[in-house]
């Protein structure tokens, strides 16, 4: 295997995972906002309530994403299966 098809591969893995990875990084940001915003608003400084409202909303986006996140992953698994077998010659 030549650099640049290594170089290749990473550069596919990372921005795959920044892919798979976006939509529950974006949605934990959201949430993390609104509750600093209330935080904020109520003048409530206690740490830990920041905690339950982001693992609730994760839990329910891996619920409602999880149709769309075995699919893509399937899919690049297979992918990169049968790209194994070009990868040696």
């Amino acid at each position: 295997m030549n650099p640049e098809l290594a170089i290749d591969l990473f550069k596919g893995v990372v921005v795959f995972s920044l892919y798979v990875v976006a939509p529950f990084l974006g949605l934990l940001l959201v949430v993390g906002f609104v509750v600093s915003l209330f935080q904020s608003v109520t003048s409530i400084q206690e740490q830990t309530l920041m905690f339950a409202p982001k693992l609730a909303a994760l839990a329910g986006l891996l619920l409602l994403a999880s149709p769309w996140l075995l699919r893509v992953l399937s899919e690049y698994a297979t992918a990169m299966i049968t790209r194994m077998g070009t990868l040696g010659h």
